[in-house]
Formats: C-alpha cells, structure tokens, sequence
C-alpha cells in the first residue's frame, strides 16, 4: 500500500488563503467577512420544546470515559446521539475564538468537564485542553510534525492525527504520524503529560499509517492502518499481535465495539466483525462485501463506505455503500453465527448526486446520513457557493427498512449530532448565496419530522468552514464546533 497524495494543489492554495486569514484575524473573533453579518440573516426560526427520544441502551465501556465524552463519535458504539438536551433555540449565544490553522477535529471531555482535543494544522498535531466556557487553551502538547514532502494534503490527510479517546483516569490515547500511540493524562490543573509511548512501526510497512484505534472491552487497544493492518496492544505488557485485511483494502474511517468483544470496521470493499483470540490476535468473525460503486464519488476521501459503523441496540449495525447511481443505508444483523446477516438496503439522497463520508446517526430505532456530495476541498464553498443538499432518516423495522423522511438542508462536511434528551439533530449548513456570502449554520432539525425548527449563524468566511469536523454537545449541553482556525460554541441564552 502506498500512501497517495490528496489533491495537494488544493492544499496549497487552502494554506495560502488561510495563511492570509490567520494574519488578518484576532483571537476574538475568526469572522473575515463582518459586512457579510449586515446581508445574512442571524437567527431564522423559533425555539424547540424538548421532545426526548427514547432510544436502546449503550452500555458503558470500562475503558473509555464515559458516553457523550469519550471520542469523536461519542461512545464505543459511535452513535453519534448525546443524553444530554443541546441548545433549544431560545436567544442563542454565539462564542468563536481563534487557534491559528488549526482544527480539533476530535474533542472528548474530561472529568472537570474540560474538552480534551487533538488538532491538526499544516505544522502537525497537538493535544490541546480547552475551557469550555471561554474556549481559551488551557495547555497545549505536540504529538506529532508532519512531513511536507510526501506530497500529502494536509486537508485530507487523515494519518496518524484524526481519532483518539479518553478513559476514565483522564487519559487520552491519540496515534502519531511516526506510527506510535500515546498515553497522554490530563491532569487536574489542566496540564498534560506524555506516560507512555507505544511504537507499532515494526508492525506495520513503511509507507503505512495509523488511523484509528479504539479498546475492546477487555481493555486491548486495537489499531487499524489505512493498508488494511490490524492489531492489538496489550497496555500491559506492551505485546503487540497483527493481522491484515485482503490485499488492496484500505480503512480510512474510524471503529465500534460492543460488549461482546467484537469490533467493527469497514474498509473500501466490506464490513467487519473482527474479535480476539487467546493471545489477543486479531481473527475475522464475520466479512460482508458492500457494493463500492465505480468511483470515488466528490466528497469522498476514497472509494466506498465513507462511515464509521454505527451500532444500534444489540442487534444492528449500519453503514452507507457508495452505489451507483444512489447511495444506500446498509443495515446487517451484527449477532455471531446469523445466517441471513444483511437486512435491508435503503437507497437515499439524490441520484448521481449523493455520497456521504461522516458517520450515521443512530437515534431510536433509525439511522441518519447526510448528505457530502460535492465538496473537496475548503475552496468548494467559497464565494457564497455550496455543496449538494440532503438529509434522511431510515426507520428500521421488523421486516426490512423504509426512509421516514428527507432534508433539503446543506451539510457540507459536518458530522450531525442528535440529542436524545431534546429530540434534536444538530448539523453544520451552508446555504448557497448569490451575494458571495459564506454564512454558516448550526441547525436544529425535528429527529421525527425532518422539519427544520431553526438556525443559528456561527460566522461568515472561509475559518468558519468545519472541513469534515464532528458537532460536540459539552456536559452542559452546549454545542461545540471545531473549525478551520478555530472553535465555536453555542448556548441558549441563560
């Protein structure tokens, strides 16, 4: 496997624009284009009642921090789906700030409610703890410096610098693009310090990466390379064991686990349960083949699923395909030993015009995609531009599936919440503007209408582009979301 250059064309011209709008903007504030504030609407639509949805359990894992907290999509079963109620609507407040080029792609929250994020720049990655409330770093650690050379776009790079998570003792685990993982604890004044450093480079080929990495409920650290490497790291005793998906086979998003040991990947041609053996060696409990269509589809970073699986109840997990001409919702019985594992195939978003490459949501007994179709690169949203509109919901019944509704809402890259306690689903919008005006959105949606109940402008310009970031719900219920340069949150007004 060799690791392939993104479009670093793009890249660059991205890190010249935004070179230039580091030099123009303030810590205060990553708004570049305050006259755009005069045109564009600020609030658009009316407070939400609470509505919870009730929803399966998940269990919480012994060795992550606790659900809502622990990782980028949330808990092991990467349900993307908060407990807590988010923002209602009512009077909402605004907070952005500005790091410089850097995203905090995936954040997690500490014990002190602190977010615990790894961030990402042209220079490289660094752990950084965050106040909440005023967004100001609390402490910063470099885990890793990035290798201009190889021709890589640092935009859509995502080795050794995308997925982390957090366990009980405050402890992050984030992997290095030097192909090592870290254990970085979060100490009770804010500071961190590196603990232990685990190198997997002799596991894994030269030109490999890490991607993900996630423990099973035993307590072993599974990693998982973008050349289809799979391992486990016994903490331990440091022993590291390995297997490899077929050749040809990449993993390019991150991974679930359930409390029957099984982990859950999918790479660019089939979903995996994979499990443990005695001596911790990473075996293939089950393999389903998706349909990978004929193309890596605008808004994808490769060819095929672009989700991380999404576990629902003890039974299901779903991911999307990338079909010709509609991509579907693919929803498989996950129990050991099922013989008719796929149950249904829903096909969503607009023909020839609908991909996605964020995770699903599960909220009750349904899963929701969004639609990416068109974006690849921060500059495609430029100059009042936008991507391709689309949301669904997929109901998931006794017999098979059926799409309960659909969204004309624009997510360009977001990674959509729901809260379970409002009946809220969160995403990032953009709509496109004739005026040239890059307004972006944190917007609320009915989970069991689809109706939009309202919107909330973040900022305009270019730093406000999330570019594939997840929305967070802190503790508190306020929604966080990473940006280019920055963070913004989002409260109702107390």
């Amino acid at each position: 496997m060799t690791r392939r250059p993104r479009r670093a064309l793009a890249g660059a011209a991205v890190g010249l624009l935004l070179a230039a709008a580091a030099a123009v903007g303030s810590p205060a504030s990553a708004d570049l284009s305050t006259a755009g504030l005069l045109r564009v609407p600020t609030y658009v639509g009316a407070p939400a009642t609470a509505r919870p949805i009730e929803h399966p359990p998940i269990p919480e894992h012994p060795f992550m921090s606790a659900n809502g907290t622990s990782s980028m999509h949330d808990d092991a079963y990467a349900s993307d789906a908060y407990a807590v109620s988010g923002p209602l609507g009512i009077d909402p407040q605004v907070k952005s700030t500005f790091y410089g080029v850097r995203e905090c792609a995936t954040m997690a929250f500490d014990s002190r409610d602190r977010i615990v994020a790894l961030c990402g720049g042209l220079e490289g990655f660094r752990m950084m703890v965050i106040d909440p409330a005023t967004l100001r770093p609390v402490s910063q650690l470099r885990t890793s410096t990035r290798d201009l050379t190889t021709g890589a776009n640092p935009f859509t790079d995502i080795c050794g610098g995308s997925y982390f998570f957090l366990d009980r003792q405050d402890r992050a685990y984030p992997t290095t693009v030097d192909k090592a993982v870290w254990e970085v604890q979060v100490r009770a004044n804010g500071t961190m310090a590196k603990q232990r450093t685990w190198s997997l480079a002799a596991h894994m080929p030269k030109d490999d990466c890490l991607i993900a990495t996630m423990p099973d409920w035993s307590g072993l650290v599974w990693f998982f390379t973008q050349g289809g490497v799979v391992g486990t790291l016994d903490r331990d005793t440091g022993a590291v064991r390995t297997a490899h998906l077929p050749q040809g086979e990449e993993v390019t998003n991150s991974v679930a686990t359930d409390e029957t040991g099984g982990m859950y990947v999918v790479s660019t041609h089939a979903l995996y349960r994979l499990d443990a053996d005695g001596t911790g060696t990473p075996e293939v409990t089950w393999r389903e083949v998706y349909d990978r269509g004929s193309r890596t589809k605008p808004g994808n970073l490769s060819q095929g699923s672009g989700t991380t699986p999404t576990l629902l109840g003890d039974r299901w997990v779903a991911i999307n395909d990338n079909a010709d001409p509609q991509t579907r919702v693919v929803v498989y019985d996950r129990r050991v030993g099922v013989e008719d594992r796929l149950h249904c195939a829903v096909p969503v978003l607009r023909p020839n015009a609908g991909t996605t490459d964020n995770s699903l949501v599960a909220a009750g007994s349904s899963f929701i995609i969004e639609n990416n179709y068109g974006y690849q690169s921060p500059l495609t949203t430029l100059l009042g531009r936008s991507t391709t509109p689309g949301l669904a919901r997929v109901m998931v019944d006794d017999d098979g599936c059926h799409v309960a509704w659909e969204s004309d809402e624009i997510a360009p890259t977001s990674v959509a919440k729901a809260s379970l306690g409002n009946g809220l689903l969160y995403a990032y919008t953009k709509p496109a503007r004739k005026d040239l005006v890059d307004a972006w959105y944190l917007t609320a949606i009915d989970i069991r209408t689809g109706e939009t109940v309202w919107s909330r402008l973040t900022g305009t310009g270019l730093t406000f582009n999330n570019h594939y970031a997840a929305i967070y719900l802190g503790p508190d219920g306020a929604a966080y979301v990473a940006t280019l340069t920055g963070l913004v949150r989002v409260t109702d007004h107390r």
